[in-house]
C-alpha cells in the first residue's frame, strides 16, 4: 500500500468522486491503494478550500451544467448512443518511482495500482495519444507527434483524417463528442465541422467522469503493464500502445457505451457533483 502523502491528480479526482458518492474514507482507501490517513487528509483540504493537488471543487455553474447534461440525456437509449463518438486525448508515460516503473496517464484521468510494474529506472518520457470509441467500432489511435496540439494541428491531424470519415460511415446520425479543451475550440475547428455538417455535442466541463473513454485508457494502462515484456523505451511503447488499443475487445467499450444511463442517474443523484465513475 503505497505511504505517499500527495496523490497525483488524476487519483485525487478518482477519490474525491468516491467520497462524494457517500463511500466510506477506509473502503476507498483500500480500493486504490493507499493509506487510509492520506485519503483523510486529501478530502480534509478539498472540505477547507475546494482544492486537493490541484483538484477543484465544481463551481455551481459547473454543477448546473452537469445536472442540466444529465437530465437532457438520462432517457436516451442505446441507439441514440450508437450514434455518438466519444473521443478524447491522453498522455502515457514511462517514469520511475523507487525502483518502480508506472505506466500512467496524465490530466484529469485515473492513476490505477495495476499499471505498476517493478522494472529498472527509465526516464520520464511517453506519448499523448487521441482516440474515438462508439458501439460496435472504434478509431484508429492516433499518436501526437512533435509538440503541442493547436487547433490547426487538431483539425488537420485529428478531424480530416479520423472523425470526418467516422461521420460518413454513420451518416446522417452521427454526433461527435469531444471535451472543447483549448485546441477543440478554434473557428477554424466549428467552421470544419460546420461545413461537414457534423454535430458536436454539448459537453459539460469538468466533466471526464462522464466520457466512458476515460476508462478505455485505464483499460490500455492495465493491457500495458500485464504485458510479458513491458515496453522499455519510447519506441517501445509506441508499438505497445497501438497494438493493445486494437486488442481490447470491443464488447467492453461497448458495455462502458451502455452504463450511460448510470452515469447520468449519479451526476444527478449527487446534484452535479463528482462521481466515482
Amino acid at each position: 500500500m503505497s505511504q505517499r502523502r500527495d496523490l497525483p491528480e488524476s487519483m485525487a479526482w478518482h477519490v474525491i468522486g468516491r467520497l462524494e458518492s457517500g463511500q466510506t474514507q477506509r473502503s476507498v482507501a483500500d480500493a486504490v491503494g493507499v493509506a487510509r490517513s492520506v485519503v483523510a487528509r486529501l478530502w480534509n483540504r478539498f472540505q477547507e478550500t475546494g482544492n486537493a493537488n490541484g483538484l477543484h471543487s465544481l463551481t455551481p455553474r459547473h454543477r448546473a451544467a452537469r445536472r442540466r447534461w444529465a437530465a437532457e440525456h438520462r432517457n436516451w437509449e442505446q441507439h441514440d448512443w450508437s450514434q455518438v463518438l466519444f473521443t478524447d486525448e491522453s498522455r502515457f508515460s514511462l517514469e520511475c518511482d523507487n525502483q518502480r516503473v508506472l505506466v500512467w496517464r496524465d490530466r484529469g484521468t485515473r492513476n490505477n495500482p495495476a499499471f505498476v510494474r517493478e522494472r529498472s529506472q527509465y526516464r520520464r518520457a511517453g506519448w499523448m495519444v487521441w482516440g474515438g470509441i462508439s458501439i460496435g467500432r472504434r478509431t484508429d489511435l492516433h499518436i501526437i507527434r512533435n509538440g503541442t496540439l493547436t487547433g490547426r494541428r487538431y483539425a488537420d491531424e485529428i478531424l480530416r483524417p479520423h472523425v470526418i470519415p467516422y461521420a460518413v460511415a454513420i451518416e446522417d446520425s452521427f454526433v461527435f463528442q469531444d471535451d472543447k479543451a483549448r485546441p477543440h475550440g478554434p473557428r477554424l475547428v466549428e467552421n470544419m465541422l460546420e461545413a461537414e455538417t457534423i454535430q458536436r455535442m454539448e459537453w459539460p466541463a469538468c466533466s471526464p467522469d462522464l466520457n466512458p473513454i476515460e476508462h478505455v485508457w485505464d483499460m490500455l494502462g492495465r493491457r500495458i503493464a500485464a504485458l510479458p515484456r513491458p515496453p522499455a523505451t519510447v519506441r517501445d511503447l509506441e508499438i505497445s500502445l497501438l497494438e493493445e488499443w486494437n486488442s481490447i475487445p470491443q464488447s467492453l467499450i461497448d458495455n462502458l457505451i451502455a452504463s450511460m444511463a448510470n452515469r447520468c442517474a449519479a451526476v444527478l443523484a449527487v446534484r452535479g457533483n463528482h462521481t466515482p465513475y
